[in-house]
């Protein structure tokens, strides 16, 4: 096999973690129109390096193709907005933050987290890609530049001031040029300056089987053992790390330059640390056996769908996550199985599920056709989902998710 070099440290990629077949870009939602084009799939395989063991994609479209125009906004979830107003408060009161703080995050998305930060009249800058995402934020108030970053954007907005907190969430995923990111982060934190970091954790998605949180849109998949490498690479000591529940399960970690040892490193990091190798996250065999999990897991799937839909059962879908977007195209699940899935964001609305070609409606369309199964895609918000939707219920519908393992709620 051959393959282009681990974006994290250069090594011949030889190793194959999972291969989920031909996809699709998951958030690339097609109108009425595009159904009836040609439409671009590409593989979806993830490699693990043997050198630094980041588990990563291949490269087939540009950050620009991918992220200039983007469907996904953060505020249409409401377990979202409370966990950023939660974290908001916390680091907060944790560093001292006031109004003579600057709080930058990038890929700040709709603003979803930096107006909380505002509301306390703490200056915030967020750095987002795309435009109309970015314009969704400068409409609430929050400052928003439209560009991608690394260690150009860092440089010049150093020469103008630095940050006391500079927030990635759910970013360090999405980049291609890891090296010129983190690079960038440190470039831009003062010399007491913190960086935080939220990113999927690999150890859960290996034990969990989340094959479905892999996507064109993730470049990488991180453990706490490869994140730490990569930011001490480019001089970032990893000083303190949290598991928190978003995503399925997720690391927060904050970093310091390395120089700054005002901040020692946790008991946490070096326990977590601890866990990693001891589940063998530094040896290759761990991650080989994962394919075939994932095999299992669709052949599961696809049973439990085929009796629902054998015993007339109706089935439609709530949410049009990119995760989801894997799930079915990897299944090959499309409108044989669900009639059509809805969603909160209105910029989804009226479009078609990229690949399974799936309709997106309005949540009230549940509510007029009565289905007898509600299939949540975005699993790791199914107590929100379930909640919204309990409507169901009174007809004696159900709920059904896929992890940790198909199942009717």
């Amino acid at each position: 096999m051959t393959s282009s070099p681990c974006r994290l440290c250069g090594a011949e990629l030889t190793h194959v973690f999972v291969d989920l077949g031909m996809s699709p870009l998951s958030n690339s939602y097609l109108t009425l129109e595009q159904l009836l084009k040609m439409e671009r799939f590409y593989p979806l395989r993830a490699l693990v390096c043997d050198k630094c063991f980041l588990v990563q994609l291949e490269a087939y479209e540009t950050p620009e193709h991918i992220f200039s125009d983007y469907a996904y906004f953060s505020s249409y979830s409401s377990t979202w907005l409370e966990h950023a107003q939660s974290y908001a408060q916390m680091v907060t009161k944790r560093f001292g933050l006031d109004r003579n703080s600057m709080v930058v995050e990038v890929a700040s998305n709709d603003g979803y987290l930096l107006q909380y930060f505002a509301d306390q009249g703490i200056p915030v800058l967020g750095i987002e890609p795309a435009a109309n995402v970015a314009e969704a934020a400068r409409a609430r108030g929050v400052a928003t530049q439209v560009e991608f970053f690394g260690r150009d954007t860092a440089r010049r907005l150093a020469s103008d001031f630095g940050a006391d907190l500079l927030i990635g969430n759910n970013v360090l995923a999405h980049v291609p040029d890891l090296n010129d990111f983190v690079a960038g982060l440190k470039i831009l934190i003062k010399p007491r300056g913190v960086i935080t970091l939220e990113f999927p954790h690999l150890l859960r998605l290996i034990e969990e089987t989340q094959f479905d949180t892999i996507y064109h849109e993730h470049f990488s998949y991180f453990s706490l053992l490869t994140a730490q490498h990569a930011c001490e690479m480019h001089g970032i000591t990893v000083f303190d790390v949290e598991e928190i529940p978003t995503h399925g399960g997720s690391l927060r970690v904050y970093g310091r330059h390395a120089a700054d040892e005002t901040r020692p490193v946790s008991e946490q990091v070096l326990e977590l640390g601890r866990r990693e190798r001891e589940a063998g996250l530094q040896e290759l065999e761990a991650y080989i056996g994962f394919g075939e999990r994932v095999r299992q897991s669709k052949r599961d799937t696809l049973r439990l769908l085929l009796d629902l839909k054998n015993s007339g059962k109706s089935i439609v879908g709530y949410g049009a996550p990119a995760k989801g977007n894997t799930l079915l195209n990897y299944c090959g699940i499309r409108t044989d199985f669900i009639d059509y899935t809805v969603d909160l964001n209105p910029h989804k609305q009226g479009y078609f599920l990229p690949g399974s070609h799936i309709p997106i409606k309005e949540p009230d369309e549940i509510r007029r056709t009565r289905p007898d199964v509600l299939f949540i895609l975005p699993w790791n918000l199914k107590n929100e989902i379930m909640q919204q939707m309990s409507c169901i219920r009174e007809w004696g519908g159900k709920f059904l998710v896929v992890n940790p393992e198909p199942r009717l709620l």
